[in-house]
């Protein structure tokens, strides 16, 4: 029995498989970034969703937001080698594991436009080009953490048409102070604001809404796709919630700049899947 994990800002999706059956069992848990948790924080976590008779497994492969870093990656695999009992442990990458779900062994640009994003130019076999994200203050271009953030700053400085405003306010109750703090005072500003695009996604047909995420698409391709000297070669795949509930935004980002189509996947777990039973 091995354990696959692939974990963003908001989930994580454990499965635990079978590889002489192909049996598999999915447990969704709160997300997990070892760069915001320390291990402790993080060996916590898993006391809450797993039982005693879920901590042995002969491997476990962890695909985590950070874990690109040596120092964050050492955190992550620090909690999951005094939480579980396994002969091998990898941590990698959730870019290593959008690269594994979307291209397999195979070239291509693989990118993440979840609640936060990130892309890399993939050969197959490991990462040979990325474009730093730089998270959603800096970086984070076409993320759902940054397009919640630009609709929050339309909203509050009423860059929206009236009529939107409205909508947004009879949804949420909410008001600016409430706003301010949730971003500025309380953990995980990013989860916060990317929960705001939903209500977007409810009103998508508002031309303002298509604008501000045709905006957000528009920066990640150039500030980042078009960093790779392939880009315009190999297929473009997305996975990440984002990528999947605004395609059809994102296939006419990507005509225009004449990329071409890859796959775009809500979710990476079942490529991951396949790629392990491989």
């Amino acid at each position: 029995m091995i354990l696959v994990a692939d974990s963003g800002s908001t989930k994580t999706t454990w499965c635990l498989l079978d590889k002489k059956t192909g049996k598999k069992e999915l447990i969704l848990t709160p997300g997990i970034n070892p760069f915001y948790q320390d291990e402790d924080t993080i060996v916590k976590a898993l006391e809450k969703d797993f039982t005693s008779s879920q901590r042995n497994f002969k491997a476990i492969y962890f695909y985590s937001a950070g874990c690109s870093n040596p120092v964050i990656s050492k955190v992550a695999y620090g909690a999951l080698n005094n939480f579980f009992s396994a002969s091998t442990i990898e941590v990698a990458s959730d870019l290593m594991a959008a690269a594994h779900a979307l291209c397999g062994t195979t070239e291509g640009i693989a990118c993440i436009l979840g609640t936060g994003s990130n892309s890399c130019h993939y050969n197959g076999k490991e990462v040979i080009e990325n474009t730093p994200p730089l998270g959603f203050i800096l970086g984070d271009e076409g993320s759902g953490a940054v397009i919640g953030k630009k609709l929050l700053s339309d909203i509050l400085k009423k860059q929206l048409p009236e009529h939107v405003c409205n909508k947004f306010f009879n949804k949420y109750k909410t008001d600016s102070i409430d706003i301010l703090n949730n971003i500025y005072k309380k953990p995980f500003p990013n989860r916060y604001a990317a929960g705001f695009t939903r209500f977007i996604a409810e009103h998508i047909s508002e031309p303002s809404l298509q604008k501000l995420v045709l905006a957000s698409f528009e920066e990640f391709i150039t500030r980042n796709i078009l960093q790779y000297q392939m880009a315009t070669k190999l297929p473009v795949h997305f996975t990440g919630s984002i990528a999947y509930y605004f395609k059809d935004l994102l296939y006419e980002i990507l005509e225009k700049h004449q990329l071409k189509r890859g796959t775009i996947i809500k979710d990476p777990i079942d490529g991951l899947i396949d790629f392990h039973l491989k």
